[in-house]
């Protein structure tokens, strides 16, 4: 028996070509990190977003779980992740997906900076960055050190926003 696959639909002449050129990207402060949004969800009708993640020593998010894909591709560095509370290391060279749902967390436990792509889909985790990161000058310009007081309301923040974003926080990854 045969079967026909479906007809590939024509070209979609509203969609333009991306051309992500560093130093007219945003780039944004988090978590200590510093994140360069390289290709957004309006640039690919919401398929999916890529943010080149410069991590210091240190840096990395703290445990959390999101409903949609995301994957790491590790470029310079090595780094330590958490998926579902399994510890590995991943270094230059590595690709981890993280599957819709799961339990993870990454965080450079060496002594030189990592940078790695991260590719979500469906897009929307940009947005996220952006509305509670901070604007910086470029790709591994360090996020101003917060005061106690201001982490505390930069957390809040992060917090009440997540649910927006498809995403949970978690004491342990």
């Amino acid at each position: 028996m045969s079967t026909t696959a479906p007809a590939i639909p024509p070209d979609d002449p509203q969609r333009e070509l991306t051309f992500a050129q560093a130093d007219k990207l945003p780039h944004i402060g988090l978590v200590g990190d510093t994140y360069t949004i390289t290709v957004t969800g309006e640039e690919t009708a919401g398929r999916f977003c890529v943010v080149d993640m410069h991590v210091p020593p240190g840096g990395g998010p703290p445990p959390h779980r999101h409903d949609f894909e995301e994957t790491f591709v590790l470029l310079e560095g090595e780094m330590e992740a958490t998926f579902r509370g399994r510890k590995m290391t991943v270094r230059a060279g590595d690709t981890v997906n993280i599957p819709a749902n799961a339990p993870h967390q990454f965080h450079n436990a060496s002594g030189a900076a990592v940078r790695m792509l991260c590719i979500c889909s469906p897009a929307g985790q940009e947005k996220f960055f952006m509305e509670v990161g901070v604007p910086v000058a470029g790709r591994t310009t360090a996020p101003p050190k917060l005061s106690e007081e201001e982490q505390r309301v930069f957390t809040e923040k992060v917090v009440g926003l997540a649910p927006q974003y498809r995403t949970e926080l978690l004491r342990e990854a």
